[in-house]
């Protein structure tokens, strides 16, 4: 079976959580696009887990976590997280852990490119939001054919690899000028401890897909946030859809089984651009849901903007992502509010509309609230839909309703076991 997890929203939504849940009956575990500029977040009995670049079946020793083509991968980020995991016990060698020869190498230069960029749009209040660890323009180099695949760093002796690297010092000498050792000394650096690692991803995984195994692909950030179908230009730099798993992952002849799409049960939002949700009920609400949630980004540390579930937003994310499952995460955040807003949809210009717009019109939408009863009680313990309060289920049911789809796993609180699955 070919599963995608992927984030409805803007990202954020708890999909390391879901993964890890799901991860108990995977023999692979994929990311298949981005880098580290967001993060997973699981908790288990061992302790609270940050994961950048490795997927979350890294906390099940069994699975044989890939990290995928459609990545970019910062090869000191990447070593640094091996070593804090390990640290936390977690097994890591190449046994479980398979890096794809055609991944992208962030460099640090496009680090550097990144952070003076956002400073510079800073000063004209511009800026994109970037978490600065140098993505897009990874990105945008792989696509200039002016970057590095993480399998050139096995043939770094070899001269058409000295030559792209001379290339691409010379591309970039515009910036603080490089030299061709300095970067050819970091590439020989990064593949003394990494070329165990670096195998073709793509043999192994379409090799499993034909035997039947259970492969799991990791989305990271949401639909919101993906470059073609997201708020642009206050995207990220990659697809965050689940029709680019198996491609992300590199076995493109193949096509997720199953999609499970994965919301909050309330909006969260880390990063610049138009955000309607945090306009529907006010700072002091939206400040208590913050400090209720712990919303402060994994990856940057940021506070996150929140508000009330959107279900103009979420349906539109549901459309993009084709999940057949949905997964609630963080209702247990909601327990202490009396009342509870829902935004049913925007009005813009004066004019009510319910079908999300990608466009400027999004940054004069106002929100349509509708208010909904609290449960005011602990829900944590639910293991079952029969234990949750009445209101909480009227809550949930609302929200199947707005957006048309049925729900299918609740998490009810941070811990590992605390969710139910709704019958």
């Amino acid at each position: 079976m070919l599963t995608a997890v992927t984030g409805i929203n803007w990202g954020d939504e708890g999909k390391g959580r879901v993964v890890d849940l799901l991860s108990d009956h995977a023999d692979y575990v994929v990311r298949y696009q981005g880098g580290n500029n967001a993060g997973h977040t699981v908790v288990t009995d061992k302790g609270k887990f940050v994961l950048n670049l490795l997927p979350s079946g890294i906390l099940h020793p069994e699975v044989v976590c890939v990290l995928g083509n459609g990545m970019v991968i910062d090869p000191d980020h990447l070593r640094h997280e091996i070593e804090m995991m390990r640290y936390m016990n977690v097994k890591i060698s190449p046994e479980n852990l398979k890096i794809s020869e055609k991944a992208t190498v962030c460099m640090p230069f496009h680090v550097r490119q990144d952070v003076l960029e956002e400073e510079r749009l800073s000063k004209t209040g511009e800026a994109f939001g970037s978490t600065k660890r140098g993505i897009a323009y990874a990105y945008g180099d792989k696509y200039m054919k002016k970057t590095l695949r993480m399998g050139d760093l096995l043939y770094l002796d070899s001269e058409v690899i000295k030559k792209r690297i001379a290339m691409i010092v010379e591309s970039k000498n515009g910036q603080k000028p490089l030299s061709v050792e300095e970067v050819m000394d970091w590439c020989k650096g990064q593949a003394e401890f990494l070329k165990p690692y670096i195998t073709d991803t793509g043999v192994l995984l379409e090799k499993a897909a034909a035997e039947g195994k259970d492969i799991l692909f990791e989305a990271q950030l949401g639909a919101l946030r993906d470059i073609d179908y997201g708020i642009y230009p206050y995207t990220s730099s990659s697809s965050t859809i689940a029709a680019y798993a198996t491609i992300g992952a590199g076995i493109p002849k193949r096509k997720p089984e199953r999609v499970v799409g994965v919301m909050k049960a309330y909006s969260t939002c880390v990063g610049e651009g138009p955000f309607a949700a945090e306009k529907a009920a006010g700072e002091d609400w939206n400040d208590k849901l913050r400090k209720a949630g712990n919303e402060f980004g994994a990856a940057t540390g940021r506070p996150r903007r929140v508000g009330p579930f959107d279900a103009v937003a979420s349906r539109y994310g549901l459309q993009c992502q084709n999940a057949g499952d949905i997964a609630l995460t963080k209702l247990d955040v909601l327990s202490s509010f009396e009342k509870i807003p829902v935004i049913t949809g925007y009005r813009v210009n004066g004019k009510l509309i319910t079908d999300f717009p990608t466009n400027v019109l999004l940054d004069a939408a106002k929100p349509e609230v509708e208010m909904l009863d609290g449960w005011n009680c602990d829900i944590s313990s639910c293991r079952n839909w029969n234990d949750l309060p009445e209101n909480a289920k009227k809550y949930i049911e609302r929200i199947e309703e707005l957006i048309g789809h049925s729900i299918y796993l609740v998490s009810t609180g941070a811990k590992r076991d605390e969710y139910l699955l709704k019958e």
